[in-house]
């Protein structure tokens, strides 16, 4: 399926699933089991939410995962700092890369953030090298965008 009408499917599923539905927890679980569902060639997909200065394991799908991540630290943390997706064709060659999960060789990281506040991170992660590319980033930045619009974060 061609990525744009994919993740146009993927909006408009996840709008209709969170509906009315604010809290965070809920709309994220819900949102991870539909990536789950919905991507394929992923072994992880979850979120790491802001607290204080490090991102804590949220609501995923996939084999258990590191709990605390450093800002700055790995993928995610870089993604936090920069505030940019990272598309990271090969783990191992990113520099400071966290193993979680042995058997994961890509991954992709999107913000999430709401009137300038960081929020948190969307992270998956494939078993395959260079699963990720720029339309992915692009299609999961409006997932991310959907969520961070329509949930309480307080």
């Amino acid at each position: 399926m061609d990525k744009n009408l994919l993740y146009a499917e993927l909006c408009r599923d996840l709008d209709a699933l969170i509906g009315d539905e604010r809290d965070w927890v809920a709309n994220l679980a819900n949102a991870s089991a539909l990536l789950n569902e919905r991507l394929d060639r992923i072994n992880w997909v979850g979120f790491y939410i802001l607290k204080g200065d490090e991102l804590v394991l949220g609501p995923f799908q996939g084999k258990p995962a590191c709990i605390r991540i450093g800002m700055g630290k790995g993928v995610c943390g870089t993604a936090a700092v920069q505030r940019k997706p990272q598309v990271v064709p090969d783990v191992n060659a990113f520099p400071g890369h966290i193993v979680c999960d042995p058997a994961s060789k890509s991954e992709v990281v999107i913000p999430l953030e709401f009137d300038g506040r960081l929020l948190g991170v969307l992270d998956i992660d494939s078993p395959e090298l260079c699963r990720f590319d720029e339309a992915d980033a692009e299609g999961l930045s409006q997932v991310a965008v959907i969520l961070a619009e329509r949930c309480h974060w307080d």
